[in-house]
């Protein structure tokens, strides 16, 4: 198959290790591409997502270079660690393509009960969703698309995986944890990647 010489980068969300990718990272190698997974730690929610962005690409900057172009794909949380890297820390002019999976761009209702910080910041309302999206002119430059499902419990309500912006993908998946398992989300992923125009 035919993929893309570009890195992709591929980011889990709460919770989850490098292992959380790993079924999408062997799907995409088989379609060609070079894919990087990057877990940036804790993922317990207890560090600012900020954090996580700066080390995520400190990580990517190790790998594949500073100045390297690269194509992401941000899985629950790792979605919004992917959109602070591309609104605030220089990712526009470095990402080429970019995907959410099940990622809460619009904040869930369960975060006004949490504790730990980076899942404060994912109340719908509240000023780090309400900042990023103060960005979304982002995604007129850079391909854009989301992943979500219906029937997500983790996100609440699902549909705030989806942004007025770019292109998005309703999967009929019963959980939010199997998203990235889905095989026709992974091919989702690989066709969009590979399009040349959009």
């Amino acid at each position: 198959m035919i993929g893309s010489s570009t890195p992709v980068v591929l980011i889990p969300g709460w919770m989850d290790t490098v292992d959380k990718m790993e079924a999408m990272a062997k799907f995409l190698r088989k379609q060609g591409f070079s894919p990087l997974i990057v877990s940036p730690q804790p993922s317990d929610g207890s560090v600012p997502i900020e954090t996580l962005a700066v080390q995520a690409l400190a990580e990517v900057d190790a790998q594949i270079g500073a100045e390297a172009a690269f194509d992401c794909v941000g899985f629950s949380m790792g979605g919004l660690i992917g959109r602070v890297i591309v609104h605030w820390l220089g990712g526009k002019k470095r990402i080429r393509r970019f995907v959410t999976i099940s990622t809460p761009h619009q904040g869930v209702f369960t975060a006004q009960w949490a504790w730990q910080p980076a899942l404060r910041q994912m109340q719908m309302g509240g000023p780090f969703i309400a900042a990023l999206n103060q960005h979304l002119s982002d995604f007129t430059e850079i391909p854009f698309l989301s992943i979500w499902t219906p029937f997500d419990l983790m996100v609440m309500p699902s549909d705030s995986s989806v942004l007025p912006v770019g292109k998005s993908l309703k999967v009929l998946n019963p959980a939010h944890a199997l998203m990235v398992y889905d095989p026709r989300v992974q091919q989702a992923v690989a066709n969009f990647l590979r399009r040349t125009s959009f």
